[in-house]
């Protein structure tokens, strides 16, 4: 039941993603939302600059300068990403609810100054994971944690996603490790485009609805093609505390595009997921020959706003994907890095240029991952002749 009959909210950079979320809030017909600013260094560039100034929609050059003049009872943080720790702890100590796109950050120090914000204001902070908002995800999770599968055995995720040099050149931060001041922003293929599949392994394993695994130890495998400092290609088992594997694997350096799919071994049952099949749900498959579905988590693309506005609106504060559930992503990442300090990059014998699509793409690359992905293992195991073994690397608590 609505306590409050409107929301007002900031929307903090209206380029990139924060077009995805200018364009919903922009089409909301109703008078639940008033969107009272946006913030943003070069509001000229988004898709929706003139619709902003048609409808008299404050642009404000800082967070400061709106805070100024305006108040926000939901604030989107949709900035690059070594900012989102700032922007949000503002946000939230200016008196506003956050939702910070993901990832939550790439510095682990992070974490803890975000949750104690969080605590002292008494305003949520959700993390912008897609699937994590979805009804068909949390009604799975719902289900693993009830023993419904029984014990979790091992899980893995694979996403082949093409990305051209119009990505890399999106902006100063693309593809970097650090930027001027020395701040963290590990942009990778696994911290941007398809973080979000990393983390819902993660998510799914979490013991309460609004927690993810507790990692042990990370090995992972990085390479580029790619002129960035970080990397476009990785291959990684994770294990977590509870002893369960989980394998990860994504590419920006192929030609065609394949995935998300995952698959999640139970004792009792085998959970998969193939956006590339006509069918498209997740599938439970017990042993007896049992099964359940669950609706294509794709399909809620945006319920993460939803969901945060219908928390402000009933005063509920609560979210199932916060900071104590998006930070085992953080660390992973991290762990990512420490495990391969030196990026290697691909032979050149194997490396293609498209000059069509400018983009770059190895050969047999996508072969070779899929055939790791079927066998559960990193490219090093079978022996792939590009491939190189980082180190083990230990997390802590």
């Amino acid at each position: 039941m609505f306590v409050k009959d409107s929301v007002n909210i900031l929307l903090v950079g209206i380029s990139g993603y924060g077009g995805e979320y200018l364009r919903e809030l922009l089409a909301y017909k109703d008078k639940t939302i008033r969107l009272t600013g946006v913030v943003d260094i070069a509001p000229q560039k988004s898709d929706y600059y003139d619709t902003i100034i048609d409808r008299g929609i404050p642009i404000y050059n800082s967070l400061e300068e709106y805070y100024d003049n305006e108040q926000a009872e939901l604030a989107i943080i949709s900035t690059p990403i070594h900012f989102h720790r700032e922007h949000s702890c503002y946000c939230m100590n200016h008196g506003s609810h956050v939702l910070c796109e993901k990832p939550m950050t790439s510095d682990p120090q992070d974490i803890q100054q975000m949750i104690n914000v969080r605590n002292k204001t008494g305003k949520f902070l959700a993390i912008g994971f897609n699937w994590s908002f979805a009804p068909s995800t949390l009604e799975l999770k719902e289900d693993i944690n009830k023993g419904a599968f029984g014990r979790p055995i091992r899980l893995k995720s694979m996403m082949q996603w093409s990305r051209n040099k119009a990505y890399y050149n999106r902006s100063v931060w693309a593809g970097k490790m650090y930027d001027a001041e020395g701040s963290m922003i590990f942009d990778s293929v696994a911290n941007n485009a398809t973080a979000h599949f990393l983390h819902h392994l993660l998510y799914l394993l979490g013991d309460r609805i609004d927690t993810s695994a507790q990692l042990d130890t990370v090995t992972a495998e990085l390479y580029r093609v790619n002129h960035i400092e970080t990397f476009d290609t990785c291959a990684v088992q994770l294990k977590t505390k509870d002893d369960v594997d989980i394998y990860f694997y994504a590419t920006h350096a192929v030609r065609e595009d394949m995935g998300p799919f995952f698959q999640l071994e139970f004792e009792k049952a085998t959970i998969t997921y193939n956006v590339n099949e006509n069918s498209k749900e997740v599938v439970a498959v017990w042993k007896d020959g049992t099964q359940k579905t669950y609706e294509n988590p794709e399909e809620y693309h945006l319920s993460k706003l939803s969901t945060c506005i219908n928390a402000v609106l009933t005063e509920d504060n609560w979210v199932p994907c916060g900071p104590e559930a998006a930070s085992a992503q953080v660390k992973s990442i991290q762990a990512m890095h420490k495990s391969v300090p030196n990026i290697m990059s691909f032979p050149e014998s194997l490396i293609h240029y498209d000059i069509k699509e400018e983009k770059y793409w190895i050969q047999g690359l996508s072969e070779d991952l899929l055939h790791c992905y079927n066998n559960w293992c990193l490219p090093n195991e079978l022996d792939i002749q590009w491939s190189a073994i980082g180190g083990k690397i230990r997390l802590e608590d």
